[in-house]
């Protein structure tokens, strides 16, 4: 058994299983989930395994909904906490694969720190991303399948949307984006007046730069250091932000590609820049949505 265990894991630290596959044939191994856990998180680097939330974690509540956007009607991942009250809440912008189920897995952690998280199909208007994307690829042309605008229109309605649930702080609202979502959440900062914080993880800055003037939340930005197309736009983003006297912070990380928070891409993540980027998240929407 122990044996299994070591050569399950040396295929997974190789780059030659998927986060999920790792995890299933260790519950086949061990028996259980929770055995699974105990055993293989003594084995694995610290904080690679512990952020991802199941849908029955007794904390949180997940829902498949819709909403209406601008000229259609929006399918979206809602995840909550269980426990009564008043959250603050978030658009989680997913990447450009679509609404996956790490951006699913996403929603939850942040459900089970206390927010109220919608995940917005953003291809729903193309039938959805199990028919636009039914593998699970990156569309390299997403930017021509739902231009930007759709985009800041259809989040803007998701935020109308949650402002009106019982459970939602209607004041503490915030968004969060990756990869090509990071790009969406900043271009939505420029054109949504009542957010009160926004995070992007390696997204492209906003074009023109002159739009950042519009900006009304304070904006945190995550970089893996390896992102080279990104990152340079990075200058260009700090002097607008600077400019327009905008609240705004960035860090770069070390070894880290673009995608590093994905943990279902063993070829991008990087468990210890998500680990960090994930605490300066929380940080920061704990400052802003929760203070």
């Amino acid at each position: 058994m122990a044996e299994k265990i070591k050569a399950l894991i040396r295929e997974y630290q190789e780059g030659k299983l998927s986060r999920r596959e790792f995890l299933r044939q260790a519950i086949m191994l061990t028996g259980s989930l929770a055995a699974a856990d105990s055993l293989i998180g003594g084995l694995l680097p610290k904080g690679a395994y512990a952020a991802q939330v199941p849908e029955s974690d007794p904390d949180i509540l997940t829902h498949n909904v819709q909403y209406q956007g601008k000229s259609t009607a929006v399918s979206a991942y809602l995840a909550r906490p269980v426990k009564a009250g008043k959250y603050p809440a978030l658009i989680v912008i997913h990447e450009d694969a679509g609404l996956s189920d790490h951006i699913r897995d996403v929603a939850r952690r942040f459900a089970k720190q206390g927010y109220v998280a919608l995940a917005p199909d953003y291809l729903s208007r193309l039938g959805g991303t199990r028919l636009v994307s039914p593998k699970g690829q990156g569309l390299a042309n997403i930017g021509e399948l739902i231009p930007w605008h759709v985009v800041a229109e259809d989040t803007e309605a998701g935020i109308r949307y949650l402002r009106v649930l019982p459970d939602v702080r209607g004041d503490r609202m915030g968004v969060v984006g990756f990869c090509w979502g990071g790009g969406m959440a900043y271009i939505t900062a420029t054109q949504a007046r009542d957010l009160r914080a926004v995070v992007v993880y390696y997204g492209e800055s906003p074009t023109p730069l002159d739009l950042v003037k519009n900006i009304q939340a304070p904006v945190l930005a995550h970089y893996g250091e390896k992102d080279q197309r990104i990152n340079k736009g990075i200058p260009g983003t700090e002097a607008a932000m600077k400019k327009y006297n905008k609240v705004y912070d960035y860090k770069i990380y070390p070894g880290a590609q673009q995608a590093f928070n994905n943990d279902t891409r063993p070829d991008r993540y990087n468990a210890q820049a998500a680990k960090e980027a994930w605490g300066q998240t929380m940080e920061f929407f704990k400052k802003n949505l929760k203070g």
